[in-house]
């Protein structure tokens, strides 16, 4: 009786996981799609000191645990998925866990090796704005499209876990 209590304790466990797994990496997915829609193609038409400064105050602002959250805690929980996939009997699902968190933790490494020091370069203290703005501009579009696509392809990826995961 312990054994069986235990286990439909692993399989809700497991199934939690999930399902936070699968909002953070939406939160996530949304919120660089977002970026991509309407922040960057509407910052694109203000002038190189606005451009600059609200940037400069965005980067800023999204430092904090709600981002984290979503941003650590979406690869965090498809790991910790992955994981409780084989320790809660489920069935199915496994390939979608799989490429759900690897495409999650490819969109942390983008946001680190890309994303994250250009943001630190236009912090730079300097009344340039036009250079800063010439150097930063489109490469961080393009590479927040990257994460975009990534992330929303983890979010997808781990929808398909949900969908075909048995018990």
């Amino acid at each position: 009786m312990g054994d069986q209590t235990e286990g439909k304790a692993m399989v809700i466990v497991s199934k939690a996981v999930l399902v936070a797994a699968v909002l953070a990496a939406g939160l996530l997915a949304g919120l660089f799609y977002a970026y991509t829609v309407s922040v960057m193609p509407g910052l694109a038409h203000a002038d190189d000191h606005t451009f600059v400064t609200a940037m400069r105050r965005i980067n800023d602002a999204i430092l904090n645990g709600w981002f984290m959250l979503s941003f650590l805690g979406a690869p965090l929980l498809a790991i910790a998925a992955v994981v409780l996939h084989f320790t809660s009997g489920a069935r199915g699902g496994l390939p979608w866990l799989v490429a759900g968190a690897a495409l999650l933790m490819a969109t942390v490494v983008v946001t680190g090796a890309a994303n994250v020091p250009m943001n630190n370069a236009l912090a730079a203290d300097t009344v340039d704005f036009a250079a800063l703005r010439a150097q930063f501009e489109q490469p961080w579009v393009r590479w927040n499209l990257v994460r975009t696509v990534l992330s929303a392809a983890g979010f997808g990826c781990l929808v398909g876990a949900v969908v075909t995961r048995g018990t």
